[in-house]
């Protein structure tokens, strides 16, 4: 009886065992069998087209954009009529062994010398071209700028004196070279500020596409179709085609926020700098435009408003020599309706508490330009630096007295503001004056600086300031302020050698951007010397959809080191990372923010954008990194 049992239980349990494994079977057979399964994808190697020219011929072509004297302002502040001497120059090139002299200009078999005879050789381009042996990798490109200096009795003879040189060597695979200009150096792409001469340039090949971009680089870096024209694509939908970004540095198929992006903190974004190209916008280098228009004649006795070419090259010189680029435009040849130039109406009184600077901005002032330009009109009497539109200091204002029959006028000038009436004071004093301002929408100002030297008005006459003033502020020597503003010596802001408390460096306190945005102060017009109030606004900075990222910080600190772009202005570093991805999906996980260490802002400016790495570390797109990996 025992043993039966003992049977029907070891039955049982094998019964058991066999329904267990005939349901395992069929979920293995389910699950390995009938259902699909994906399997990784191999990453397979894809191999380097090396050819660099099979789609044209090959050869290189270099652009002799502009060339700039930069000997005007010195001579313009020195005493006598040196600075009405107008240098003349031309370039020498020397292409892989190909030598070209700019001024020996051949046509119909004749050869005529042509010279440049101008401070500033803009909107006088050249070309000159290279064949290359097909499938060479490199060439090599030197440019030359050479001086005719007088010499010999009389000056009758004149010498040729080489002034700045530069040697570049271009890589035909990725469009770029290095050498005495590289990508992203100091002062800037295309562009070397010699000792002698300010040179822009560009060097291309021949391209299939006319998009410029390598036939290497479009294979095997980029991926796009070399016989398509990509500065017209944007595949990415960012608002810039993938040419720019490919030229500086961008990755044509993620999208960046170019709207927001300023890497120079000189308060155009990307989009601004894309649009400003033609006129040699750096998104690296800080870049400051400005739009002039003048007011018509107020009489017989007005003089003709007009800014003075020479007072044009001293601002640009003095920006120059802090590695800011100034663009002036008077009447430029390719700017749109109502750009530089224009003859607006004449108005005798125009102060900044009348808000009359409106009804120029308005209608003289294309609306494709705010944000990205200053406003200037040259007029009759005052000078000032205010806002025409919301609170932002954009706009300027200046006057001066230069008419021969003007000679109450000019004395008057003379005593109380230091103008002196010769054609080089006049010169100096306008575009001192236009450097005052330029510095105010630069945020170096009394408020922001809580500096009494700037716009003080207490040394009585300039001909006989006050010892107790002398003794102070006389040693603060800038255009800032008003007993230097018109001093045909100066024409310069200060660099602060004279130390504190009568005196600072103005060049250290420097926001270029600082135009693009609401004022910290509210001006409110007053009547009365010294009674104005000013208000501050307390600004909130705000990251919508990001937070602060304290780790993430340290590490972009630790990997950007004491480098500064806007040098040797340092600046802090404010990391944000990405918390709402539903409502920002095409946004970066990383924005990386940037603040001058400056006491005239508080403002944060978008810097760059990045990822993060499967550990968790700060990631950042460079052609140069898929460059190094393609070719080992």
């Amino acid at each position: 009886m025992y043993v039966k049992r003992k049977q029907k239980v070891m039955i049982g349990v094998s019964l058991l065992v066999i329904a267990c494994l005939l349901v395992s079977g069929v979920y293995v057979y389910f699950e390995y069998y009938t259902v699909k399964k994906e399997t990784p994808l191999q990453q397979t190697p894809v191999p380097i087209d090396d050819r660099i020219s099979p789609l044209e011929n090959q050869g290189v072509v270099l652009e002799v954009l502009r060339i700039r004297h930069r000997g005007l302002l010195e001579k313009l502040i020195t005493f006598g009529n040196s600075w009405k001497n107008t240098p003349t120059f031309y370039f020498i090139t020397n292409m892989d062994g190909l030598e070209y002299a700019s001024k020996d200009v051949t046509q119909h078999g004749r050869t005529t010398e042509v010279l440049f005879n101008t401070w500033d050789t803009m909107f006088e381009e050249n070309k000159i071209m290279r064949d290359a042996e097909e499938e060479q990798e490199t060439s090599t490109v030197t440019l030359t700028i050479v001086e005719q200096v007088k010499s010999g009795l009389f000056g009758r003879k004149t010498e040729d004196v080489p002034r700045d040189s530069l040697t570049v060597t271009y890589d035909y695979r990725t469009g770029r070279w290095s050498g005495d200009d590289n990508f992203k150096d100091y002062d800037g792409y295309g562009h070397y500020l010699g000792e002698t001469f300010e040179i822009w340039f560009n060097l291309y090949q021949i391209d299939y596409d006319n998009d410029f971009i390598p036939y290497w680089t479009e294979v095997n870096i980029l991926g796009t179709d070399p016989t398509v024209d990509d500065s017209k694509l944007d595949p990415d939908g960012d608002g810039i085609p993938t040419s720019w970004e490919w030229k500086w540095g961008y990755d044509p198929f993620t999208w960046d926020d170019h709207e927001n992006l300023d890497p120079d903190l000189d308060g155009l974004n990307n989009l601004e700098e894309y649009q400003m190209a033609k006129w040699f916008a750096d998104p690296f280098i800080q870049d400051i435009y400005m739009e002039v228009d003048v007011m018509g004649r107020g009489g017989l006795l007005d003089p003709p408003h007009y800014l003075f070419k020479e007072s044009q090259q001293g601002i640009i010189e003095r920006f120059a020599e802090h590695n800011i680029r100034v663009y002036i435009d008077d009447g430029w040849p390719n700017s749109p309706k109502h750009g530089g130039g224009d003859l607006v109406p004449h108005i005798d009184k125009l102060s900044q508490d009348s808000g009359m600077i409106l009804q120029y901005y308005n209608n003289y002032f294309p609306e494709e330009r705010r944000g990205i330009f200053r406003y200037v009109v040259i007029g009759h009497g005052g000078g000032f630096q205010h806002p025409a539109y919301n609170n932002i200091y954009d706009t300027i204002q200046i006057s001066y007295a230069s008419g021969k029959f003007q000679l109450i006028e000019q004395l008057k000038s003379f005593i109380i503001l230091g103008r002196i009436p010769t054609q080089r004071g006049a010169r100096v004093s306008l575009g001192s004056t236009l450097l005052h301002e330029m510095a105010h929408s630069c945020s170096v100002s009394a408020e922001n600086c809580n500096f009494g030297g700037i716009d003080n008005v207490s040394y009585s006459w300039i001909i006989l300031p006050k010892k107790s003033y002398v003794d102070t502020w006389g040693q603060y020597v800038s255009s800032l302020n008003y007993l230097y503003t018109h001093d045909p010596n100066v024409f310069d802001l200060s660099d602060g050698k004279n130390g504190p408390p009568y005196d600072q460096n103005d060049w250290g306190y420097m926001f270029v951007g600082y135009f693009q945005y609401n004022s910290e102060f509210i001006e409110e017009p007053f009547y009365e010397a010294n009674t104005g109030e000013t208000m501050l606004v307390q600004n909130e900075w705000r990251v919508t959809g990001y937070t602060y990222d304290a780790n993430l910080t340290e590490q972009f600190v630790h990997y950007i080191g004491d480098w500064s772009p806007v040098d040797p202005i340092q600046v802090n570093w404010s990391v944000y990372k990405l918390v709402d991805i539903e409502h920002n999906p095409n946004s970066r996980m990383i924005k990386v923010f940037a603040q001058p260490k400056i006491k005239t802002t508080q403002q944060w400016v978008l810097f760059k954008e990045g990822d993060l790495d499967f550990e968790g570390n700060l990631e950042f797109y460079s052609f140069d990194d898929i460059l190094n990996e393609k070719i080992g």
